[in-house]
């Protein structure tokens, strides 16, 4: 027979347990604090005279004032990083004729909304062309959703990330775009990573660039400083991503989708980012 707790231990153990429980919590609740806005973030938030802005639930859209564009760019924000740091560089993409939305995911974790994407494209009928993008954690998560729904994105724009789906038979106009100074960059690089992506798909490397000036954000842990600044960073993803979204327009009416089922994350070689 078990032998007998006295009520002093009982409690102590009890005690125990609950300040595990409560550690726990508390260094999850730390964990998913969301990353702090640099003043760049909020301001974004609003009309200028080369864009409109609405906020439509939870989602942040960018566009042309004149409200005439066809083609929209969904973007998966990265790992505890609030949709408004992405702001700045979703209204100079918008500037050139393009929706631009970007996605808030749940606790601020892309993998716990890899379908947000839906919902914009259902809220959007006027859009015939979608690409999507995402940073880290949520470029991942973009590629995941290109390669459970295949056909219906045209482009996809990496932003310090990588695939963990295979998506090299999706057809899809795919830049992937990166900071040297990232210190993932040589996963992103890395051949199987690429062998994951459409054959095509275009690499640009930002010459000083990390990970962190992705967004208007502060505090990545791990990021080396980068020796270009934020505004240069931007301004060459989104170049790059507008060129992405040059090649969507470019493609025929009747996009093909691939015979095969979608490809499934288990194949892949590697595990999605961790980070942002």
């Amino acid at each position: 027979m078990a032998p007998r707790l006295h009520r002093p231990r009982r409690r102590t153990i009890a005690l125990l347990v609950l300040a595990v429980l409560v550690l726990l919590g508390g260094g999850g609740a730390w964990y998913l604090q969301p990353q702090p806005l640099l003043p760049e973030a909020q301001a974004s938030l609003g009309a200028k005279p080369d864009t409109a802005f609405q906020k439509l639930g939870d989602n942040y859209e960018w566009m042309p004032p004149s409200m005439h564009y066809s083609v929209g760019l969904v973007v998966y924000p990265g790992a505890k990083v609030p949709p408004a740091a992405y702001g700045p560089l979703a209204q100079r993409i918008a500037a050139h004729g393009y929706l631009v939305v970007v996605v808030s995911m749940p606790l601020n974790m892309a993998v716990l909304g890899i379908d947000a994407a839906k919902s914009v494209i259902a809220a959007h009928p006027e859009v015939t062309r979608w690409a999507i993008a995402g940073h880290s954690l949520g470029g991942a998560m973009a590629a995941q959703f290109v390669a459970s729904s295949p056909g219906v994105m045209r482009g996809l724009a990496l932003w310090a990330s990588y695939s963990a789906a295979d998506i090299s038979a999706s057809g899809v106009a795919c830049t992937s775009i990166y900071g040297t100074l990232d210190a993932g960059a040589d996963q992103i690089t890395s051949q199987a990573s690429r062998s994951l992506l459409p054959a095509d798909c275009v690499f640009v490397a930002i010459e000083g660039g990390n990970h962190e000036q992705m967004g208007y954000y502060t505090g990545q842990p791990n990021d080396p400083p980068a020796t270009v600044t934020r505004d240069d960073q931007q301004t060459q993803v989104a170049q790059a991503t507008l060129e992405m979204l040059a090649r969507v327009q470019a493609q025929p009416d009747q996009f093909p989708v691939p015979p095969s089922s979608a490809p499934s994350a288990s194949n892949a070689p590697s595990a999605a980012p961790s980070g942002s």
